[in-house]
């Protein structure tokens, strides 16, 4: 093949006038969707330019998740989506969580797929095949492309030390590693200076950010508020808070949630704490390998509202773990009344293969799962929807995303809902706007 050469993905790049192009799709959550970017960083890097669309890239990446089964099932039919889209010619190679986790599976029963590939791997062979233990770059350090939005994900761990009863993500993204406070403000200086107004902050356990480096990676979680200590993630917020207009911290473990961390958020300007709490009942929480219960995370939730009555909160919540009673059901809508939290997801449980939850007997029947799900969305959707309508009249400062839509610090990007403005305010820009109606979950503003 006088024309084309084989890059490290096993693509094939057309030598000449015309530059090779990629279409990377990407499932899962806000940490999926940075090693996409830093995918595509990498990518760019090595000739390649964003494609389209599918069907104009001679690469076709399925970045895939793997955390439940629903999950899963969205990833296979997205990868036979790409594959009946792309054109003949373009090679499709599966990534991600499916792949570093079920990448031989998925070698052998694709066949429509070029290339199976885990982590941070590059592979120069033609063929389907899952490598997990040929990496040859760190994803979590790779340049991103220059950015679109006014707000960016920075991941700044990866894996976890924790070893929840329902979550697999530990046995295919490992203990946590944390990435070190240089790395990390050097990637926030060039997202800032790309155009991020806001840096929002994603691990899997961010308030333990940085024990492993300096226990020398003991492979053990700290629970903080049982056993003293600091966080270095507290100086490391401060230092993003001099760079970042604002900084949004997600996926905060409970148990991290200490007075002084409490204190940095809120004088970082950004009062947003979501918070991993996955059940309120003591029981239940035990079997999942958890820390807390309804009266801990409730005291600690007024605890913020007293240092500032503004704080936004969210969270989320399984449904049907092995053993859940209609008491733990109880305990679960009382807690969503008496906390009044602004935001909520509820899920029901998937078994995991390799989870100390799989094995359990007392699995709840999926239909009475379903039904207590919807009673507590139903009732926090009511929740919700309250707390928004209670914003009409006030006056919030919002930042411009895409026009005729922002954001004030009591929505996060993507998860949230949104305030409807004036489309010709400046994506990118700050506003000052007058609250004058509530639609559900969204809001419109009116500058002022």
């Amino acid at each position: 093949m006088n024309d084309t050469e084989r890059s490290p993905l096993g693509v094939v790049r057309v030598r000449g006038s015309r530059v090779a192009s990629y279409w990377i799709e990407t499932l899962g959550c806000p940490k999926n969707h940075v090693d996409s970017e830093k995918l595509a960083g990498r990518l760019q890097s090595q000739g390649f330019r964003a494609a389209q669309s599918v069907d104009e890239a001679d690469l076709v990446v399925a970045n895939t998740c793997a955390f439940i089964e629903a999950a899963r099932e969205e990833s296979i039919d997205t990868v036979l989506e790409l594959a009946d889209h792309k054109a003949r010619s373009a090679r499709l190679v599966v990534t991600g969580c499916m792949a570093e986790r079920y990448g031989d599976e998925l070698a052998e029963a694709l066949p429509e797929v070029d290339l199976v590939a885990g982590f941070g791997v590059d592979i120069v062979e033609p063929t389907p095949v899952a490598l997990r233990s040929r990496s040859t770059f760190d994803l979590l350090n790779l340049p991103r492309p220059q950015r679109v939005s006014p707000w960016a994900y920075l991941k700044i761990a990866e894996g976890c030390d924790r070893r929840c009863g329902f979550c697999a993500i530990p046995s295919f993204r490992g203990d946590q590693r944390s990435r070190s406070r240089d790395e990390i403000l050097a990637e926030a200086d060039s997202l800032v200076s790309s155009g991020a107004r806001e840096v929002v902050l994603i691990a899997q356990d961010l308030a333990s950010w940085g024990h492993d480096r300096r226990r020398a990676r003991r492979g053990e979680a700290l629970e903080v508020l049982d056993q003293g200590g600091s966080q270095p993630i507290i100086e490391l917020v401060k230092d993003l808070a001099t760079r970042a207009e604002w900084v949004r911290l997600l996926y905060l473990y409970p148990s991290g949630l200490t007075d002084e961390l409490i204190d940095t958020i809120i004088e970082s300007g950004v009062p947003y704490f979501d918070l991993s709490l996955q059940h309120v009942s003591r029981d239940l929480l035990r079997g999942m390998n958890r820390w807390g219960d309804g009266a801990r995370f409730l005291e600690r939730i007024e605890r913020i509202r007293e240092r500032d009555p503004l704080a936004t909160f969210r969270s989320s919540f399984i449904l049907g773990y092995p053993g859940e009673t209609e008491d733990d059901q109880r305990q679960l809508v009382e807690f969503l009344e008496a906390a009044q939290l602004d935001w909520a997801g509820f899920f029901t449980y998937s078994r995991e293969e390799g989870t100390a939850s799989a094995s359990r007997d007392a699995h709840v029947a999926p239909e009475l799962a379903l039904e207590r799900l919807r009673e507590v969305s139903e009732i926090q959707d009511a929740i919700s929807s309250r707390r928004r309508d209670a914003l009409v009249g006030t006056l919030q400062r919002v930042l411009v995303d895409s026009p005729g839509r922002a954001r004030s610090v009591r929505e996060c990007p993507e998860i949230d809902g949104v305030v409807v403005v004036d489309p010709q305010l400046p994506v990118g820009s700050f506003a000052e706007v007058e609250i004058v109606e509530s639609r559900g979950m969204d809001l419109v503003g009116v500058v002022k």
